[in-house]
């Protein structure tokens, strides 16, 4: 196996680190408490042993409040442990991140039956994505099956009320924790259906199941698989918000949604409220400005149709055509005018000039045109052949120019004697 170089150690922690939390961000581990102690800053530390290994562990004071019997731990206790492995860089140890803590006299077995049951149930399909239904992006009535009096009930109110602008919310006052509170979850949810389904117009359109975080002995009530059964047929959607993001109850996986917490439940159902009126407002943004756009084009517009400004317009026009008129005066044009007249003068001269010019040019063309006519008479044939010449041709009109020509002739060829009053015929002998 080839070395990894690193650059430094905390390069090479860091990388373990990533390792370890990524591979073990949930895990169950049964062992015994060895220096438990409590800082100063609320947070308890111990050590989970058993014969041949020893593990650091810690439970924060946020999930320390979550799990009371914690305070009644000693060392010698043994207990069950769920959390996270996390890796402390600045030594390079790493240690169990516990979130929650039972002995396991009690938690351990309550544990093993919570994943017996949910394996069976998992098995029968109660978890199956494809039987979920969907939950409603505008729920007109939401049922919420909790405590009357417990702290879910008013975080999720607290966070509707603000959040929502129409939404009616039923509460069925439930016991949700001890003996017979599986039974009244059940009968609960049994009575919001039946209301929904005795008044379709104002039915409910989504089942909210939660209460507060605790130990797993305080939500068993959510496990109990005959309630599990009773939300899986259940034909409205129904949302578990049991406990707090690391609880899980039986009723989180077999309903259409889980929620972290009751106050992740009220945000989720009221987002598409949320989303309705930012864009309302958006809307109203728009339209005011819209509105003002408009309302300073049409004060422009008035403004420009008041007397005072159509009077400026009048007054600015009747200027404009003063002054064209009275660049139209004769008037005033004198000296402009007077400069016209020169320019008739020189007009006037250059015609003259231009006429005496053209008049010695005809007389210059006349006197060449005539001697060319002379030049013309004098090479004229017929002029030449009144003064006793002739021309012979043969019968395809040629010239027979010269003695060499008229011998090449063939005997009794036709012949064409010329004259000045007319031609004769004759045959070469």
């Amino acid at each position: 196996m080839s070395n990894i170089q690193y650059d430094s150690v905390s390069a090479l922690v860091g990388k373990v680190k990533g390792l370890l939390e990524g591979q073990f961000r949930s895990v169950s581990i049964e062992g015994e408490v060895t220096n438990l102690s409590l800082s100063s800053s609320g947070h308890y530390y111990f050590t989970l042993s058993d014969r041949n290994s020893s593990l650091s562990a810690c439970l924060f004071k946020m999930d320390a409040m979550r799990n009371p019997e914690i305070k009644q731990l000693k060392d010698g206790d043994k207990v069950q442990c769920i959390g996270s492995i996390g890796v402390y860089a600045k030594r390079g140890s790493f240690q169990l991140i516990a979130k929650r803590i039972t002995k396991a006299s009690t938690g351990g077995d309550l544990l093993a039956e919570f994943e017996k049951l949910k394996k069976k149930l998992a098995g029968e399909g109660l978890f199956d994505l494809d039987s979920k239904s969907k939950i409603p992006k505008l729920p007109k009535k939401i049922a919420v099956i909790t405590a009357l009096r417990g702290a879910a009930l008013q975080d999720f109110l607290n966070i509707m009320k603000r959040r929502a602008l129409w939404t009616d919310i039923v509460v069925v006052p439930t016991l949700v924790q001890g003996d017979g509170a599986a039974r009244s979850i059940r009968r609960s949810l049994f009575n919001t259906i039946k209301f929904s389904l005795d008044n379709p117009a104002n039915s409910v359109d989504v089942i909210v199941l939660t209460r507060g975080g605790g130990s797993l002995e305080d939500l068993w009530a959510f496990n109990d698989e005959a309630l599990a059964w009773d939300i899986f047929n259940c034909p409205i959607p129904v949302i578990s918000a049991v406990g707090h993001q690391v609880d899980y109850s039986i009723s989180d996986f077999v309903s259409d949604l889980r929620c972290e917490t009751p106050s992740a439940a009220a945000q989720i159902l009221s987002e598409g409220q949320t989303q309705i009126l930012s864009k309302l407002k958006n809307i109203k943004r728009h339209l005011n400005n819209s509105a003002k756009n408009i309302i300073y084009s049409r004060k422009d517009r008035v403004a420009s149709l008041r007397p005072e400004a159509l009077l400026a317009r009048v007054n600015k026009l009747y200027q404009d055509y003063k002054y064209r008129l009275e660049k139209c005066s004769l008037e005033k044009r004198d000296v402009e005018l007077i400069g016209l007249h020169d320019h008739w003068f020189r007009i006037d001269d250059n015609l003259k000039r231009m006429k005496l010019s053209l008049e010695k040019t005809l007389k210059d063309r006349e006197h060449r045109v005539s001697k060319s006519i002379e030049l013309l008479n004098a090479l004229n044939p017929s002029n030449v052949l009144e003064r006793g010449y002739s021309y012979v041709t043969d019968v395809d009109g040629h010239v027979v120019g010269s003695s060499e020509d008229f011998e090449k002739l063939p005997t009794g060829t036709e012949l064409d004697i010329q004259f000045s009053d007319g031609k004769n015929k004759v045959s070469k002998v």
